[in-house]
């Protein structure tokens, strides 16, 4: 029998289709070929970039030169252009605003083929430290009221380059699912004094069956109602609403459990397309108590089509606790 199952958070129903319920191997990917021709993210193309903001070299070396780990360049084909002013008006009954942002690349490691479930810890912790560095310093940015850190892995889910990247955008309104979220929450907070992010992590805790896996510091759930199959959320167990606010000495256990997830994700369904999102407070808004930072995680196994647009619903094929259990059944 399907469930409607509707999220705490922000009060969205989803159809969970168990009568349609498909295990990892139903799903089928179809890989694309790899891209021919030069890629400018390889080492010995920095020319092909944007000169870039930032980078590791363990050997030292000038900016801009070969034999780095890491690299963050500005996007050559930005969503938004970094200079001018915003210039709010209005046309009519409609608003508009100059597409003012920030529009940045991670390039997350010098091996073309090597997705972040391929890296060690350490590399990855890199990672989620330029996050957090870009974050802060885009925040000093006064037309800036949210910055988007997020990766697209596979041409399906919007990568345009099979490098391994991630990009950050800033910019100068709150997203619409991020409001969502901030404003369920609060009305949650409201009303219990409790954050629901901490009461969801203690309930999923407590039961277990839809946790995928846990450290000290970080925990991993398929979220009762995921809106698409093998969706992940992973929480910091402690509160905190601010993810560039998260700790030095919590960035290992984050990257244990980022890569982790993802190396299970990518033995599950055999290396699917994914994106994945980090949602964490505004800019310059004070949202400490009710709400929680987190990365969501949706592989790109089914398509929204007439029903979920015309609807705002989404059809999940794979209960949660089923795709927990296969997370968390496999070796990473």
């Amino acid at each position: 029998m399907p469930e409607l199952r509707k999220d705490p958070v922000t009060g969205r129903w989803v159809i969970i289709a168990s009568d349609r319920a498909k295990r990892p191997k139903s799903f089928i990917i179809s890989k694309a070929p790899k891209q021919t021709g030069p890629c400018p993210f390889c080492p010995g193309n920095e020319g092909m970039t944007p000169e870039e903001i930032s980078a590791i070299r363990p050997a030292g070396g000038a900016p801009n030169s070969t034999e780095w780990s890491m690299r963050v360049v500005p996007n050559k084909y930005p969503a938004l252009r970094i200079e001018g002013g915003l210039d709010r008006k209005g046309e009519g009954m409609f608003d508009k605003m100059n597409g003012i942002g920030a529009h940045e690349v991670i390039i997350e490691s010098p091996d073309h083929d090597k997705s972040i479930a391929d890296l060690d810890e350490n590399q990855v912790a890199d990672i989620i430290k330029a996050y957090k560095y870009r974050t802060h310093d885009l925040e000093r940015d006064a037309r800036f009221r949210y910055v988007l850190i997020f990766r697209n892995h596979g041409p399906s889910a919007g990568a345009s380059l099979d490098h391994a990247h991630s990009q950050i955008i800033a910019l100068p309104i709150v997203p619409k699912r991020v409001q969502e979220e901030i404003r369920g929450a609060k009305q949650y907070f409201e009303y219990k004094e409790r954050c629901v992010f901490c009461d969801m992590m203690s309930e999923e805790l407590a039961a277990g069956k839809r946790v995928v896996l846990e450290n000290d510091e970080f925990v991993v759930i398929s979220p009762f109602a995921a809106r698409f199959p093998f969706e992940t959320w992973l929480l910091p167990k402690k509160h905190s609403s601010d993810f560039a606010q998260m700790p030095d000495e919590s960035v290992g256990k984050c990257a244990s459990a980022l890569k982790d997830v993802l190396s299970r994700t990518k033995q599950v369904l055999d290396d699917p397309p994914y994106n994945f999102i980090v949602h964490t407070a505004p800019v310059h808004e004070h949202h400490e108590n009710e709400y929680h930072w987190h990365i969501e995680i949706m592989p790109r196994l089914t398509h929204v089509a007439g029903f979920e647009w015309g609807s705002g619903f989404y059809i999940n094929p794979t209960p949660p606790e089923e795709a927990a259990e296969f997370l968390r059944t496999i070796t990473s």
